[in-house]
């Protein structure tokens, strides 16, 4: 069983790692939003289809058969000498309307892949790596002034990028006292991001094009550290209470501004400049609490915050962006109609559904862009122990047309599959 795991989990690990890289060369794969011209794009939600299903909460969840990553505390809630293994994929439809045109677009990108194992006693380990942030937009637009199409003929503007920041991280959790837990990881975030802008002289191939280039290419470490307390009462009921603490940090590495002129047949640069490059990736802070009772229900709901005021970007040219504090309200339930159910399937599996309200760190001239939005999910057990297939779906709205904003409406579908086995059994006869 123990090597079935890991084969089938990396194998798949590997595909899925394939299809990246070729969908990295052709554009965007984290997300497609004009939203994600600014700053470090859309930052994306921790956690995993379990977590998704519950509105995205995690902070003051506990669960023996789940990995849930966005508390280091909770990896503790395990079963003795446990292996766990979760990784994902997700897809996201995009529909985008401003006051002038609306656009469609869909993306499919790895959503995280996290393994935990015992340690000593009432400790366990964590390694993982998960998106932390991505880019993905393209404008096209063509000249509607009539001397200079008279003059050089047709013109196409066409601005658009790509590129994410990933993590990866490594940690490590105990038990101490009775009813409390507590983690810590150390986190390294890396990557790059493009954004272009070019200018294309289609009628005439005489005419060289312009293309010009902005990157990033940064990285940093990080650390994120949790606490949980639970306690179990009477009947099977029990309650957690969890915070975590993300340090903040700042990414260095370089900004490089590029220019080219060219047609079909040569190419000559303008200008390549680079420097180093600073962001400041500010703390983040989360509070929450779940209650139920052990296998049939529970409840639960988290607070986010992170203040991007004090985080400065290269400018966006043409738009008033600016940053602020973000904050993130989610609130979550699940329930199983019967576990251990020998007759219905369907009974054995866990229902969940959650909602919540993002407050984003961007800011579009006086206005704010918020998110807000609705969820499901379930959980189909395969197989003996704890393994499990995790869908969710996510269906919500960003920005509005009512202060000239961007209005998305998605659909988001992720997949997780949760492995678990017992290792180092000892056979009762050989």
């Amino acid at each position: 069983m123990n090597k079935t795991i890991i084969k089938i989990a990396f194998v798949t690990l590997a595909c899925l790692l394939s299809g990246t890289v070729r969908a990295q060369i052709e554009g965007a794969v984290g997300t497609y939003s004009p939203y994600s011209q600014f700053g470090l794009g859309d930052i994306a939600k921790s956690g995993s289809a379990y977590n998704a299903g519950m509105g995205g909460i995690g902070t003051g969840l506990r669960d023996n058969r789940f990995i849930n990553y966005m508390n280091p505390a909770s990896i503790t809630k395990r079963d003795t000498l446990s292996f766990m293994l979760d990784f994902g994929i997700f897809e996201n439809n995009v529909y985008s309307r401003d006051s002038k045109v609306s656009s469609a677009y869909n993306v499919v990108n790895i959503n995280n892949f996290v393994l935990t194992t015992p340690i000593y006693k009432k400790s366990a380990l964590i390694i993982g790596v998960a998106p932390y942030s991505n880019v993905g937009y393209t404008f096209k637009s063509f000249e509607t002034n009539p001397d200079l199409v008279t003059q050089l003929g047709d013109i196409k503007y066409t601005k658009y990028g790509t590129g994410s920041m990933n993590q990866i991280f490594l940690g490590a959790a105990m038990d101490f006292f009775k009813d409390f837990s507590i983690g810590a990881q150390v986190v390294y975030y890396f990557g790059s991001i493009n954004r272009y802008s070019n200018i294309d002289f289609t009628t005439d191939p005489s005419n060289n094009s312009l293309i010009t280039n902005r990157s990033y290419s940064v990285g940093a470490v990080s650390g994120n550290f949790g606490l949980q307390y639970s306690k179990d009462f009477k009947n099977d009921y029990n309650l957690t209470v969890g915070v975590s603490y993300r340090m903040g940090t700042t990414l260095g590495g370089d900004y490089r501004e590029t220019a080219y002129s060219g047609n079909s047949s040569s190419a000559d640069t303008l200008y390549n400049t680079a420097v180093s490059a600073r962001i400041y990736i500010p703390d983040e802070y989360s509070a929450g609490f779940s209650f139920g009772k052990k296998d049939k229900w529970k409840a639960g709901f988290d607070y986010i915050r992170q203040n991007w005021s004090k985080s400065s970007f290269f400018e966006t040219p043409g738009v008033d962006f600016s940053t602020r504090a973000s904050q993130s309200f989610r609130a979550g339930v699940e329930f199983i109609p019967n576990r251990y159910d020998i007759r219905y399937y369907m009974r054995r599996c866990t229902y969940r559904f959650g909602v919540y309200y993002d407050q984003t760190y961007m800011k579009i001239g006086k206005y704010g862009v918020d998110a807000a939005g609705i969820t499901f999910g379930m959980s189909f057990p395969v197989f003996r122990f704890y393994n499990a297939i995790n869908f969710s779906i996510d269906v919500g709205q960003r920005g509005n047309l009512r202060n000239n904003l961007v209005r998305e409406n998605y659909i988001k579908f992720q997949l997780n599959f949760s492995l678990h086995d017992i290792w180092f059994l000892k056979p009762k006869y050989e």
